[in-house]
Protein backbone atom coordinates (compact mmCIF):
# COMPACT_ATOMS: atom_id res chain seq x y z
CA UNK A 1 0.00 0.00 0.00
CA UNK A 2 1.46 3.40 -0.79
CA UNK A 3 2.19 5.89 1.86
CA UNK A 4 -1.18 8.57 1.71
CA UNK A 5 -0.36 11.84 0.84
CA UNK A 6 -1.83 14.90 1.38
CA UNK A 7 -3.97 14.55 -2.15
CA UNK A 8 -5.39 11.77 -0.54
CA UNK A 9 -6.31 13.77 2.64
CA UNK A 10 -7.91 16.84 0.23
CA UNK A 11 -9.72 14.41 -2.00
CA UNK A 12 -11.30 12.13 1.19
CA UNK A 13 -12.31 15.20 3.11
CA UNK A 14 -13.46 17.34 0.32
CA UNK A 15 -11.25 20.34 0.49
CA UNK A 16 -8.63 21.90 -1.33
CA UNK A 17 -5.23 20.82 -0.80
CA UNK A 18 -4.17 24.79 0.65
CA UNK A 19 -7.10 23.90 3.00
CA UNK A 20 -5.36 20.70 4.74
CA UNK A 21 -2.11 22.57 4.67
CA UNK A 22 -3.98 25.45 6.78
CA UNK A 23 -4.96 22.76 8.96
CA UNK A 24 -1.68 21.47 10.08
CA UNK A 25 0.10 24.58 9.91
CA UNK A 26 -2.59 27.27 11.02
CA UNK A 27 -5.76 25.25 12.72
CA UNK A 28 -7.30 28.43 13.82
CA UNK A 29 -7.17 29.55 10.63
CA UNK A 30 -9.84 26.81 9.52
CA UNK A 31 -13.46 26.46 10.67
CA UNK A 32 -13.72 23.30 13.44
CA UNK A 33 -16.15 21.82 11.17
CA UNK A 34 -13.69 21.72 8.41
CA UNK A 35 -10.81 20.92 10.54
CA UNK A 36 -12.18 18.17 12.01
CA UNK A 37 -13.23 16.34 8.73
CA UNK A 38 -9.86 16.99 7.60
CA UNK A 39 -8.16 15.30 10.68
CA UNK A 40 -11.03 12.49 10.94
CA UNK A 41 -9.89 11.99 6.96
CA UNK A 42 -6.09 11.85 8.11
CA UNK A 43 -6.66 9.66 10.86
CA UNK A 44 -8.47 7.16 8.31
CA UNK A 45 -5.93 7.01 6.13
CA UNK A 46 -2.81 7.25 8.20
CA UNK A 47 -1.48 10.45 6.82
CA UNK A 48 1.01 12.02 8.76
CA UNK A 49 2.37 15.51 7.12
CA UNK A 50 6.22 15.94 6.27
CA UNK A 51 8.07 17.99 8.54
CA UNK A 52 10.88 18.11 6.07
CA UNK A 53 8.47 18.79 3.31
CA UNK A 54 6.59 21.15 4.81
CA UNK A 55 9.80 23.27 5.92
CA UNK A 56 10.95 23.21 2.68
CA UNK A 57 7.46 24.77 1.13
CA UNK A 58 7.13 27.45 3.84
CA UNK A 59 10.71 27.70 5.78
CA UNK A 60 8.30 26.74 8.86
CA UNK A 61 9.52 23.20 10.65
CA UNK A 62 6.39 23.10 12.82
CA UNK A 63 7.92 22.61 16.02
CA UNK A 64 8.66 24.52 18.66
CA UNK A 65 11.72 24.06 21.10
CA UNK A 66 12.44 24.17 24.64
CA UNK A 67 15.66 24.18 26.69
CA UNK A 68 16.60 23.08 30.39
CA UNK A 69 19.01 21.19 32.41
CA UNK A 70 17.54 17.83 32.86
CA UNK A 71 17.93 17.53 37.12
CA UNK A 72 16.66 14.18 37.22
CA UNK A 73 15.37 13.65 40.71
CA UNK A 74 15.25 9.18 41.10
CA UNK A 75 14.03 9.93 45.05
CA UNK A 76 10.85 11.60 43.46
CA UNK A 77 9.72 8.29 41.84
CA UNK A 78 10.33 5.98 44.32
CA UNK A 79 8.09 8.77 46.57
CA UNK A 80 5.48 8.83 43.92
CA UNK A 81 5.43 4.97 42.95
CA UNK A 82 2.31 4.04 45.49
CA UNK A 83 0.36 7.23 44.73
CA UNK A 84 -2.23 4.50 43.23
CA UNK A 85 -0.62 4.44 39.68
CA UNK A 86 -0.68 8.09 39.27
CA UNK A 87 1.93 9.33 37.35
CA UNK A 88 1.16 12.90 37.72
CA UNK A 89 2.58 12.20 41.45
CA UNK A 90 6.06 12.25 40.07
CA UNK A 91 5.86 15.20 38.21
CA UNK A 92 8.64 17.77 38.82
CA UNK A 93 8.99 21.22 37.82
CA UNK A 94 10.49 20.91 34.53
CA UNK A 95 7.87 18.12 34.22
CA UNK A 96 4.73 20.66 34.52
CA UNK A 97 5.99 23.21 32.19
CA UNK A 98 6.53 20.44 29.41
CA UNK A 99 2.65 19.68 30.02
CA UNK A 100 1.63 23.15 29.60
CA UNK A 101 3.89 24.04 26.75
CA UNK A 102 2.66 20.41 25.02
CA UNK A 103 -0.99 21.59 25.96
CA UNK A 104 -0.55 24.77 23.82
CA UNK A 105 1.35 23.86 20.99
CA UNK A 106 -1.00 21.23 19.65
CA UNK A 107 -3.82 24.49 20.44
CA UNK A 108 -1.92 25.97 17.98
CA UNK A 109 -0.44 23.22 15.50
CA UNK A 110 2.69 23.29 16.58
CA UNK A 111 4.63 20.02 18.04
CA UNK A 112 7.48 20.54 20.78
CA UNK A 113 11.18 19.47 20.60
CA UNK A 114 12.86 18.78 23.94
CA UNK A 115 16.45 19.31 24.67
CA UNK A 116 17.33 18.54 28.25
CA UNK A 117 20.08 17.34 29.35
CA UNK A 118 23.68 18.20 30.52
CA UNK A 119 25.97 15.94 28.53
CA UNK A 120 28.05 18.16 26.84
CA UNK A 121 26.66 21.58 28.29
CA UNK A 122 24.37 24.69 26.63
CA UNK A 123 26.02 24.59 23.26
CA UNK A 124 24.88 21.24 23.07
CA UNK A 125 21.53 22.24 23.35
CA UNK A 126 21.27 24.82 21.39
CA UNK A 127 22.94 22.97 18.31
CA UNK A 128 20.35 20.11 18.99
CA UNK A 129 17.26 22.77 18.98
CA UNK A 130 17.95 25.95 17.00
CA UNK A 131 18.25 24.88 13.76
CA UNK A 132 15.05 22.33 14.07
CA UNK A 133 12.33 24.83 15.35
CA UNK A 134 10.99 27.72 15.00
CA UNK A 135 11.65 29.11 17.57
CA UNK A 136 12.06 28.02 21.50
CA UNK A 137 11.64 28.48 24.93
CA UNK A 138 15.16 28.76 27.41
CA UNK A 139 14.39 28.15 30.51
CA UNK A 140 17.12 30.70 33.04
CA UNK A 141 20.44 29.30 33.48
CA UNK A 142 20.48 26.62 30.60
CA UNK A 143 22.14 28.98 27.91
CA UNK A 144 25.26 31.77 28.11
CA UNK A 145 23.54 35.14 27.50
CA UNK A 146 25.49 36.19 24.48
CA UNK A 147 24.48 32.65 22.58
CA UNK A 148 21.06 34.07 22.79
CA UNK A 149 21.73 37.18 21.34
CA UNK A 150 23.04 35.32 18.19
CA UNK A 151 20.22 33.21 18.50
CA UNK A 152 17.29 35.61 18.45
CA UNK A 153 18.64 37.32 15.56
CA UNK A 154 16.94 34.96 13.43
CA UNK A 155 14.57 33.17 16.18
CA UNK A 156 12.02 33.69 18.38
CA UNK A 157 13.18 32.98 21.84
CA UNK A 158 11.03 33.17 25.40
CA UNK A 159 12.78 33.51 28.56
CA UNK A 160 11.17 31.46 31.23
CA UNK A 161 12.10 32.14 34.72
CA UNK A 162 14.48 34.27 36.35
CA UNK A 163 15.47 37.96 35.76
CA UNK A 164 15.11 39.50 32.32
CA UNK A 165 18.55 39.13 31.06
CA UNK A 166 17.95 40.81 26.96
CA UNK A 167 15.42 43.41 26.96
CA UNK A 168 14.37 43.28 23.68
CA UNK A 169 13.43 39.14 24.50
CA UNK A 170 9.68 37.92 25.65
CA UNK A 171 10.13 36.74 29.12
CA UNK A 172 8.18 34.95 31.42
CA UNK A 173 8.61 34.50 35.45
CA UNK A 174 6.72 34.28 38.58
CA UNK A 175 6.72 36.40 41.41
CA UNK A 176 9.07 34.04 43.10
CA UNK A 177 9.96 37.02 46.30
CA UNK A 178 6.53 37.64 46.87
CA UNK A 179 5.45 34.26 47.28
CA UNK A 180 8.50 33.52 49.57
CA UNK A 181 7.96 36.78 51.82
CA UNK A 182 4.24 35.71 52.02
CA UNK A 183 5.40 32.52 53.33
CA UNK A 184 8.05 33.41 55.68
CA UNK A 185 5.46 36.26 56.70
CA UNK A 186 2.54 33.20 57.31
CA UNK A 187 5.32 31.10 59.59
CA UNK A 188 6.66 34.33 61.92
CA UNK A 189 2.69 35.70 62.61
CA UNK A 190 0.94 32.96 62.33
CA UNK A 191 2.77 30.14 63.71
CA UNK A 192 4.80 32.21 66.04
CA UNK A 193 8.40 30.80 64.82
CA UNK A 194 11.39 32.99 65.41
CA UNK A 195 14.28 30.86 64.22
CA UNK A 196 13.89 29.72 60.75
CA UNK A 197 16.53 29.09 57.98
CA UNK A 198 16.40 28.88 54.75
CA UNK A 199 18.06 26.64 52.73
CA UNK A 200 18.98 27.78 48.82
CA UNK A 201 20.59 27.06 45.66
CA UNK A 202 24.04 28.28 44.31
CA UNK A 203 23.77 32.27 43.70
CA UNK A 204 23.74 31.56 39.92
CA UNK A 205 20.10 30.66 40.19
CA UNK A 206 17.95 33.67 39.86
CA UNK A 207 14.82 31.51 41.23
CA UNK A 208 16.11 30.41 44.56
CA UNK A 209 18.51 33.85 44.82
CA UNK A 210 14.96 35.93 44.52
CA UNK A 211 13.13 33.69 46.90
CA UNK A 212 15.64 34.33 49.46
CA UNK A 213 15.00 37.90 48.83
CA UNK A 214 11.73 37.67 49.59
CA UNK A 215 12.51 35.50 53.07
CA UNK A 216 14.74 38.52 53.68
CA UNK A 217 12.13 41.06 53.41
CA UNK A 218 10.03 38.82 55.66
CA UNK A 219 12.49 38.96 58.46
CA UNK A 220 13.40 42.03 58.14
CA UNK A 221 9.82 43.50 58.53
CA UNK A 222 9.61 40.97 61.84
CA UNK A 223 12.02 42.78 63.45
CA UNK A 224 14.09 39.36 62.89
CA UNK A 225 17.88 38.91 62.52
CA UNK A 226 18.47 38.94 58.63
CA UNK A 227 20.92 36.59 57.36
CA UNK A 228 23.47 37.95 54.42
CA UNK A 229 23.33 34.14 52.99
CA UNK A 230 21.24 31.20 53.45
CA UNK A 231 21.69 28.87 56.05
CA UNK A 232 22.76 25.94 53.67
CA UNK A 233 23.73 26.26 49.83
CA UNK A 234 23.35 23.32 47.33
CA UNK A 235 24.12 22.65 43.96
CA UNK A 236 21.35 20.45 42.85
CA UNK A 237 18.29 21.21 44.54
CA UNK A 238 16.85 17.62 44.82
CA UNK A 239 15.59 15.26 47.40
CA UNK A 240 19.15 14.14 47.94
CA UNK A 241 20.61 17.43 48.66
CA UNK A 242 17.57 18.74 50.85
CA UNK A 243 17.94 15.46 53.37
CA UNK A 244 21.76 16.09 53.48
CA UNK A 245 20.80 19.95 54.29
CA UNK A 246 18.22 18.96 56.89
CA UNK A 247 21.36 16.63 58.74
CA UNK A 248 23.44 19.38 58.52
CA UNK A 249 21.17 21.78 60.52
CA UNK A 250 20.33 19.41 62.58
CA UNK A 251 24.26 18.61 63.88
CA UNK A 252 25.29 22.33 64.47
CA UNK A 253 25.94 23.15 67.55
CA UNK A 254 22.93 25.71 68.79
CA UNK A 255 19.61 25.79 69.20
CA UNK A 256 17.80 23.88 66.14
CA UNK A 257 15.56 26.08 64.00
CA UNK A 258 12.26 26.52 64.55
CA UNK A 259 11.79 26.32 60.71
CA UNK A 260 13.51 24.84 57.36
CA UNK A 261 12.29 26.97 54.37
CA UNK A 262 13.54 24.87 50.91
CA UNK A 263 13.93 27.06 47.50
CA UNK A 264 12.03 24.28 45.96
CA UNK A 265 9.70 20.92 47.06
CA UNK A 266 12.17 18.41 46.16
CA UNK A 267 14.65 19.49 48.93
CA UNK A 268 11.74 19.75 51.31
CA UNK A 269 10.69 16.04 50.45
CA UNK A 270 13.96 15.07 51.17
CA UNK A 271 14.17 16.60 54.23
CA UNK A 272 11.08 15.38 55.68
CA UNK A 273 12.63 11.99 55.24
CA UNK A 274 15.85 12.80 56.58
CA UNK A 275 13.70 14.69 59.85
CA UNK A 276 11.61 10.99 60.15
CA UNK A 277 14.98 9.20 60.21
CA UNK A 278 16.45 11.01 62.99
CA UNK A 279 13.39 11.14 65.16
CA UNK A 280 12.66 14.89 64.28
CA UNK A 281 8.66 15.44 64.62
CA UNK A 282 7.33 17.46 61.92
CA UNK A 283 6.22 20.28 62.49
CA UNK A 284 5.68 19.76 66.56
CA UNK A 285 9.75 19.98 66.39
CA UNK A 286 10.56 21.84 63.32
CA UNK A 287 8.04 22.88 60.56
CA UNK A 288 9.11 22.76 56.66
CA UNK A 289 8.01 24.56 54.01
CA UNK A 290 8.91 24.44 49.97
CA UNK A 291 8.30 26.16 47.19
CA UNK A 292 6.66 24.92 43.61
CA UNK A 293 3.91 23.13 44.32
CA UNK A 294 4.55 19.56 42.58
CA UNK A 295 2.11 17.00 43.25
CA UNK A 296 4.74 14.89 45.37
CA UNK A 297 3.93 17.55 47.92
CA UNK A 298 0.92 16.79 48.26
CA UNK A 299 1.55 13.10 48.66
CA UNK A 300 4.02 13.05 51.61
CA UNK A 301 3.23 13.05 55.25
CA UNK A 302 3.43 15.30 56.74
CA UNK A 303 1.54 17.16 53.65
CA UNK A 304 4.00 19.72 52.38
CA UNK A 305 3.19 23.61 52.69
CA UNK A 306 4.84 25.39 49.87
CA UNK A 307 4.61 28.23 47.23
CA UNK A 308 2.32 27.16 44.80
CA UNK A 309 3.35 28.79 41.41
CA UNK A 310 1.21 28.08 37.91
CA UNK A 311 4.31 25.58 36.11
CA UNK A 312 1.57 24.66 33.40
CA UNK A 313 0.52 27.65 32.66
CA UNK A 314 4.43 29.29 32.22
CA UNK A 315 4.66 26.65 29.51
CA UNK A 316 1.37 27.81 27.95
CA UNK A 317 1.99 31.49 28.02
CA UNK A 318 5.94 30.46 26.70
CA UNK A 319 4.19 28.71 23.59
CA UNK A 320 1.61 31.44 23.04
CA UNK A 321 4.16 34.36 22.90
CA UNK A 322 6.50 32.25 20.38
CA UNK A 323 3.36 32.10 18.09
CA UNK A 324 2.49 35.38 18.49
CA UNK A 325 6.36 36.59 17.64
CA UNK A 326 6.31 34.53 14.21
CA UNK A 327 3.10 35.89 13.34
CA UNK A 328 4.18 39.14 14.07
CA UNK A 329 8.27 39.60 14.65
CA UNK A 330 8.25 43.60 14.69
CA UNK A 331 5.62 43.41 18.20
CA UNK A 332 6.99 45.29 21.38
CA UNK A 333 8.40 42.21 23.87
CA UNK A 334 6.47 41.25 26.55
CA UNK A 335 7.52 40.72 30.13
CA UNK A 336 4.67 38.51 31.69
CA UNK A 337 4.74 38.51 35.71
CA UNK A 338 2.88 35.36 37.05
CA UNK A 339 0.84 35.65 40.49
CA UNK A 340 1.80 32.74 42.79
CA UNK A 341 -0.37 31.31 46.06
CA UNK A 342 0.58 29.52 49.62
CA UNK A 343 -0.71 26.60 50.20
CA UNK A 344 -0.22 25.84 54.04
CA UNK A 345 -0.35 22.18 54.59
CA UNK A 346 0.05 20.08 57.70
CA UNK A 347 4.36 20.27 57.84
CA UNK A 348 3.99 23.97 58.65
CA UNK A 349 1.23 23.01 61.36
CA UNK A 350 -1.83 23.96 59.75
CA UNK A 351 -4.85 22.11 59.02
CA UNK A 352 -6.43 22.14 55.25
CA UNK A 353 -9.59 22.96 54.56
CA UNK A 354 -12.37 19.78 54.04
CA UNK A 355 -12.05 18.20 50.89
CA UNK A 356 -8.76 20.69 50.12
Amino acid sequence: MSTPTVYDVAQRSGVSIATVSRVYRNPDSVRDQTRDRVLEAARELGYVPSGSARGLASRSTGVLGLCFPDYADPDAEADGADAEDDDSAVMLYSDQIIRGMERAARRHGYALLIAASLDGGPQSLVEQVAGRVDGFAVLARTVPTEDLEVISRRLPVVMLAGPREIDHLDHIEVANADGERELTRHLIEDHGLRRLAFIGGEEDSPDAEARFGGFREACRAAGLAVPDRPAVRVTMMTQAEGAAAAEALLDREGEHPQAMLFANDQMAVGALHALERRGVRVPEDIAVAGFDGIPLGRIVRPALTTVRQPMRRLGEEAVDLLVQRLRDRDREPVSLMLPVSVARRASCGCTPPAGA
